[in-house]
């Protein structure tokens, strides 16, 4: 962790609903004037689409039909968790993009499924979204670097239709190519994405309320309306529970350290929760850098 250059990352599988969050930071850092450079953890995959695709064929012929991006193995985490170190002792970064899409894909000048060349950048804080923000296994542990790490958990189901969608209708993958890759995955899911939730210091899991049994016939993704989300804080000690109970309408408490609140409100409620976190890191990241000069 740092304090001078502070980290926050939000970690959710392909699908999650991570994006969402992301959006709700990035309206904090644009009111307060906060200078917020976003990495994705997309960046930190070590193989582009065609490679990744000649090395699960060559798995799946060997037996292991298992490999996928969850895996530890298919990513650059000792590289992710270095440029966490780093960023928070100079605030220097490097970082990369890789294009999932054709309108990326005229963009940046490549071909989908490539990776964008490392450049070098600087900010007073770090955003992260992707997979591995809370990972921390043999080789890397990249979760003790991060100051504020978010996990963003819908339901399974609700996980999967949310991946259906948009890799089938938005990236042009086949429905039965997206079945393939959720059955592939669920090991390392198990093993390597779902730990990093309980190190996460606050958990959103978006519940719907509608029937979800079948999620590989589902037309539509719940609306927010249709869903409650459960926000667990991993140290409630200074969580002021009476002021969101009594500022976000239709909320809960269903343990001390779980508030549950109406979907519709769960942008709200990020704005609530997160906008005090964020100053504090600010004005600690000020107080560090003042003390230093």
């Amino acid at each position: 962790m740092s304090q001078k250059y502070p980290i926050i990352a939000v970690t959710g599988s392909s699908g999650s609903g991570t994006s969402t969050v992301r959006d709700s930071f990035q309206h904090i850092f644009t009111r307060d004037s906060i200078t917020a450079s976003m990495i994705e953890g997309d960046a930190f995959h070590k193989y582009e689409r065609h490679e990744m695709d000649e090395l699960i064929k060559k798995n799946e012929k060997n037996g292991d039909v298992n490999f996928s991006h969850f895996s530890p193995d298919a990513n650059l985490l000792n590289k992710l968790a270095n440029t966490f170190r780093i960023f928070g002792e100079t605030g220097k970064y490097k970082t990369r993009r890789y294009i999932h899409t054709d309108e990326e894909a005229r963009i940046y000048g490549q071909k989908t499924g490539t990776l964008t060349p490392w450049v070098n950048a600087t900010s007073d804080l770090l955003f992260y979204e992707g997979l591995h923000g809370g990972y921390a296994g043999p080789g890397a542990d990249v979760a003790k670097h991060v100051d504020l790490l978010v996990g963003v958990v819908p339901i399974i189901n609700l996980e999967w239709i949310q991946k259906l969608h948009r890799d089938n209708r938005i990236r042009g993958y086949s429905k039965e190519a997206v079945i393939d890759t959720i059955l592939n995955r669920m090991p390392d899911y198990i093993h390597h994405i779902t730990p990093q939730f309980s190190r996460s210091h606050i958990n959103f899991q978006r519940v719907p309320l509608v029937d979800t049994s079948n999620p590989f016939i589902a037309r539509d993704i719940p609306s927010a309306d249709e869903s409650f989300v459960v926000i667990r804080f991993s140290d409630p000690s200074n969580v002021d529970f009476a002021y969101l109970l009594r500022m976000l309408h239709g909320s809960m408490m269903t343990r001390p350290n779980t508030i549950v609140v109406p979907g519709g409100k769960m942008g709200l409620a990020m704005q609530f929760i997160f906008t005090p976190l964020i100053r504090d890191l600010n004005d600690k990241r000020k107080k560090k850098w003042r003390l230093s000069h």
